[in-house]
């Protein structure tokens, strides 16, 4: 039943794609046990430009009789029950009998993906009563971003539906993975900014990759003077990278190489509009002469021009306190990768809370969630990346220019 968790709202009709600019019904299904069960469903209709609650349903899942069971009221006081089941993941049935226990409907739930729902109501005739569409659009006032590794193949499979099926979960701006010859997603600068918006998103992340060992600095140049003008066309705020070369490091002199690159490249960013990060993994935190590489690379780069994005997982992976890092050097990381040991906030093995206490201090304006060990298909991990932020009391809202509380 995890799809049908969210905030839904009534289509006009149910051959449409995209929710009316008015309205009529809303529908909001929250959890109240663990992610998936003890749903609590209210449905309202708009009178008067307000919306009043027409019904409150609390439906669980049964796994001793494999069996949907739920209890309900209307907005005229007739209490009901209901039983159902599932035909698959995407279909299931619902039996409403009253307090009697005489019949009154069967509903038919069709889920078209995990951001549109069909619902059928009959009579136990077998009599059509009603149909209805529903379009999830989960708030996103808290500004929370996604990095595309999370949906990699779907991407590559689907930009224009993977990103629709994000900007409805709640995603207010997207951190792009696939940047090759100019393009994103095999798409030209300005096309995938207008795909992307389209679907009520913002493009303003990308992570980009260039060995730096074995090419000569007129290359690497040259490279990433194409790779700013194609973002700056696509209008994002920043660029970060990633090296797999970091492991190849041996000596000093090979790390202050790294160093003044990565100054050389933000002030190439900065003079074009664009913020410039290094984004950490475990290699990072090896140790070269005595020198840790992550806190030489914070100590030689200038704060004008390079930003940290920490990737909270790797992190806790290589055993280092991203606390410690926010104390040391405030201000510096702009930008996190919120990731777990499977979806987000499941494993137990992160104290996000204490993290997301030091988010002024560090600087944070981009909360990116990721998921890359998923319990569930993807997009329904990835959504349930989006309701722990969300949710999450302790995560506020993080921009460009401040922190909002």
């Amino acid at each position: 039943m995890l799809q049908y968790i969210g905030t839904w709202y009534s289509t006009d009709n149910i051959t449409d794609t995209n929710l009316p600019e008015d309205p009529k019904i809303k529908m909001t299904v929250v959890a109240k046990l663990g992610i998936d069960n003890g749903l609590q469903v209210e449905v309202f209709e708009k009178v008067l430009q307000e919306w009043s609650t027409i019904l409150v349903e609390l439906i669980n899942y049964d796994e001793l009789t494999n069996q949907i069971v739920a209890s309900g009221i209307n907005k005229n006081g007739d209490c009901f029950y209901g039983k159902g089941f599932f035909f698959d993941d995407d279909k299931w049935l619902m039996q409403d009998t009253n307090v009697n226990g005489e019949p009154i409907m069967d509903v038919n739930f069709q889920f078209i993906n995990s951001t549109e729902v069909l619902l059928n109501g009959t009579s136990p005739e077998g009599e059509k009563l009603w149909k209805v569409k529903y379009i999830k659009q989960n708030p996103k006032s808290k500004n929370i971003g996604i990095q595309l590794v999370s949906v990699r193949d779907l991407m590559l499979k689907d930009s224009k539906g993977t990103l629709q099926q994000l900007g409805r979960m709640g995603y207010s701006f997207i951190e792009t993975f696939v940047y090759n010859d100019g393009k994103f997603y095999d798409f030209k600068p300005n096309e995938f900014k207008e795909l992307v918006e389209s679907q009520g998103l913002k493009f303003k992340g990308s992570m980009v990759f260039k060995d730096f060992i074995g090419n000569s600095k007129n290359s690497i140049m040259e490279w990433w003077n194409a790779c700013v003008k194609a973002h700056k066309l696509a209008g994002v705020s920043y660029i970060t990278t990633s090296n797999n070369e970091i492991n190849k490091i041996k000596t000093l002199e090979d790390l202050k190489m790294f160093a003044d690159y990565y100054n050389l490249i933000g002030k190439l960013c900065k003079e074009n509009g664009i913020d410039f990060g290094i984004h950490n993994h475990v290699d990072e935190f090896n140790v070269i002469d005595g020198h840790i590489i992550y806190d030489y690379l914070l100590e030689n780069t200038n704060p004008k021009y390079v930003f940290f994005e920490s990737d909270l997982y790797w992190m806790k992976v290589a055993k280092v306190n991203p606390i410690d890092y926010f104390k040391k050097y405030p201000g510096r990381f702009l930008s996190w990768h919120v990731k777990d040991n499977e979806e987000l906030g499941q494993s137990n093995e992160t104290d996000f809370r204490s993290i997301f206490e030091y988010s002024e201090l560090a600087g944070l304006k981009y909360n990116i969630a990721e998921v890359e060990k998923y319990n569930f298909p993807v997009i329904i991990s990835v959504e349930l990346a989006y309701h722990y932020l969300y949710d999450s009391n302790f995560v506020e809202r993080y921009s460009e220019n401040k922190k909002v509380d």
